[in-house]
């Protein structure tokens, strides 16, 4: 299969192409993983509360602060929501665990 040619003039005329996101640092990558983990055991956790307008305000919650976050760039920032997060979650799921009971 061939390339088609907008693209391989942008590539040897040495512009950046529209194809390719910049990359990030391998200590980035290592923090995104991270925060990925973070949300989907949030999301388990959530999940095993029964139906409910209180499940709909801890997953609304928990997305907000997700998304509120999600432009931060600064490692020491991104390590300082990540340990937050987890202190905040361990709240979260003391009160899961006496939902769920």
């Amino acid at each position: 299969m061939r390339s088609p040619p907008s693209l391989l003039a942008a590539v040897s005329h040495g512009q950046a192409s529209r194809l390719r996101k910049p990359s990030v640092s391998l200590d980035h990558f290592i923090q995104r993983q991270r925060v990925l983990a973070l949300w989907r055991e949030i999301v388990r956790a959530v999940n095993k509360v029964p139906p409910s307008s209180t499940r709909d305000e801890l997953r609304s919650y928990a997305r907000h602060e997700f998304e509120r976050h999600r432009e931060v760039t600064d490692l020491t920032h991104i390590r300082y929501l990540i340990s937050t997060g987890k202190s905040e979650f361990e709240t979260m799921r003391r009160y899961i665990d006496e939902q769920v009971r």
